[in-house]
């Protein structure tokens, strides 16, 4: 392709790209708030975010959110100032979405301490969708076992009535809880949202449009309540290898236990293991990913790309 051809590809782009180092430069003076032991708190399984990758890419992001949400609450002030009457403000949500092992919830966390600490908006919480999965005894009642991370597995109805209530500002909306130790959602136990400055979802079909089912009236979708949306990603190849590197570790450690759903693949060999952990992400995985997640991508306002080291190297910002 010609230099104008390429030049020409970037102009009709919805997005800006930045490199790595280009977006690292809008960091500005912003300190770092986190030390080495945080990060290490923060990292998920397998992952290798590093304090070098949160200055690069995650505290400029924070900055960029800083200032929208100082929009956001300009808007409910001088909206309250229209109206004559006090305007409750309501959270500002962020969406985080992308394949299962691309790192989203590092990614969430990360940017939940960071944002966290700018001090106008000091209440950050975090949700995941996982805990919005319907239970497992339901999934076996309507065959969707296997099918668990698809749209369909989701009990979409709570999640967007969730979203609704903590959209209008309503208190201690209450979130399911899920267990990855025992695949399952985890009974009688919720978080409670409170009204904080910043809700940030994450998930891995957050930003997908939901279909209703037949007879059904329109509903609105998840990704309708966020402010922003970010989507991680990668090449599929490595996050095939990403997966079966965080299986293969797990089977080392909370696969042994005894009580845990996935105890069995503790007892394979090293090679059924890996065979094992490929089948599971080629049949479910990727396909999900193909067909329900990856589509979404182009919905986000931010995209993060990761290269074959697990580090961010690309940024692409939509434009306004």
């Amino acid at each position: 392709m010609t230099a104008s051809g390429t030049k020409d590809k970037a102009a009709l782009s919805p997005y800006r790209h930045f490199s790595s180092e280009q977006w690292g430069l809008l960091r500005k003076d912003t300190p770092l708030p986190l030390s080495e032991l945080e990060l290490e708190e923060l990292r998920g399984f397998g992952e290798r975010i590093s304090l070098d990758e949160v200055s690069e890419i995650y505290l400029p992001l924070s900055r960029l959110l800083n200032l929208y949400v100082g929009e956001m609450q300009e808007l409910y002030r001088v909206t309250s100032e229209f109206l004559g009457r006090t305007q409750d403000k309501v959270p500002y949500i962020i969406g985080v979405a992308g394949s299962v092992a691309v790192g989203k919830s590092t990614t969430a966390r990360v940017l939940r301490t960071l944002l966290a600490r700018w001090p106008n908006h000091p209440k950050v919480d975090l949700i995941t969708t996982d805990g919005f999965l319907h239970p497992n005894k339901v999934l076996e009642a309507k065959g969707l076992m296997h099918r668990k991370g698809f749209p369909e597995s989701f009990d979409i109805h709570r999640l967007i009535e969730f979203l609704s209530d903590v959209k209008a500002g309503s208190r201690h909306v209450e979130a399911p809880v899920y267990s990855h130790f025992s695949y399952d959602i985890i009974d009688n136990e919720t978080i409670s949202v409170d009204m904080p400055d910043i809700l940030i979802v994450e998930g891995l079909n957050v930003l997908q449009p939901w279909k209703t089912a037949e007879g059904e009236d329109p509903q609105p979708f998840v990704s309708d309540f966020f402010d922003f949306s970010i989507y991680l990603d990668a090449d599929e190849e490595a996050i095939r290898r990403w997966y079966i590197e965080r299986f293969m570790g797990l089977r080392q450690t909370s696969f042994k236990d005894p009580k845990a759903y996935f105890h069995r693949y503790s007892e394979l060999t090293e090679e059924e293991a890996v065979r094992t952990a490929d089948t599971i992400w080629t049949s479910i995985n990727l396909a999900n990913l193909h067909k329900n997640i990856l589509p979404t991508r182009q919905r986000a306002d931010l995209i993060l790309r990761k290269g074959d080291d697990h580090r961010i190297r690309d940024v692409f910002l939509r434009k306004l």
